[in-house]
């Protein structure tokens, strides 16, 4: 009787957090409801005409300019050639990204010469404004793709070291005595033990990396010129067009979504066994 009724006074003591009323409504409400808000006030503010319409467009001329870029690009007109180029940019950079950043990630997080010598020098370089690169590299490469594409790569290089580094020191100090002990050499413990735990670090730089990438991408086109959607959009600025500007930024967001949700879906397939990979958000 005793043992029961400590149990339901433990119980009883069991504190639970009630979750907001925020956080209950279902996502598709919430992002429907945030759409359709910031959607009104921008139909306002441009039927009031507190923003010039050079500044800002209606919603009604960015839906038609959707609507005609959307066309060209089912068409198989220039829009689509354009799409193309700057989803090849995207991939390459992001792929030498990952090659590069983490062969210097496993360095700095496996070497005491990576973490004191390579480290400050990576430092030292990102914070230097990416943009001011761009000449440097079309001025080497030329007005092709390929300085684009190392423009896109070295903007989302840094976020993957650092990841990679993080997630090799995750391991704890057990988790590595337990394997030294049992005899295992440095390449195993970092294949078999380090890697698979630092994967959720890792993955956390990719995302990171994949957002980056566009802005090197898009950022390159822009002023490097080319024949990507950045330099449609640099055209069409130029021509006050900002619809079109507004139209073909929204068609690259779809690009930049599609890149960042592969990334989530690799995590989730990858790192199934850990729980922040499955959040009830994006990623």
């Amino acid at each position: 009787m005793t043992d029961t009724t400590n149990a339901y006074q433990l119980e009883d003591t069991v504190w639970e957090e009630r979750e907001a009323f925020i956080d209950r409504i279902p996502r598709w409400v919430a992002m429907t409801f945030l759409f359709v808000l910031v959607v009104g006030i921008w139909d306002i503010v441009t039927r009031m005409g507190w923003v010039s319409a050079i500044i800002l467009p209606t919603p009604a001329e960015t839906l038609a300019d959707l609507g005609f870029v959307g066309e060209n690009l089912l068409s198989g007109g220039y829009m689509l050639e354009a799409l193309w180029t700057t989803t090849r940019t995207v991939f390459y950079g992001f792929a030498i990204a990952v090659s590069i950043g983490f062969s210097l990630g496993v360095l700095v997080g496996e070497t005491k010469f990576g973490e004191r010598a390579v480290m400050p020098y990576l430092v030292a370089i990102d914070t230097m404004p990416e943009v001011a690169f761009a000449p440097l590299f079309i001025a080497w490469l030329g007005f092709d793709i390929a300085s684009k594409v190392a423009l896109a790569a070295f903007i989302a290089t840094f976020p993957i070291v650092v990841a990679t580094a993080a997630g090799l020191y995750a391991a704890t100090d057990n988790e590595r005595m337990l394997f030294k002990s049992m005899g295992a050499s440095r390449i195993q413990t970092l294949i078999r033990l380090k890697l698979p735990t630092g994967l959720p670090y890792i993955f956390t730089g990719l995302k990171i990396a994949a957002v980056g990438v566009m802005a090197g991408a898009i950022t390159g086109e822009f002023l490097g010129g080319g024949k990507g959607f950045g330099a449609l959009i640099r055209q069409s600025a130029s021509q006050l067009d900002t619809p079109r500007v507004f139209a073909l930024i929204l068609y690259l967001s779809l690009l930049g979504l599609a890149l960042y949700f592969t990334v989530v879906w690799m995590q989730r397939y990858f790192v199934f066994w850990n729980k922040s990979s499955k959040p009830g958000g994006i990623g």
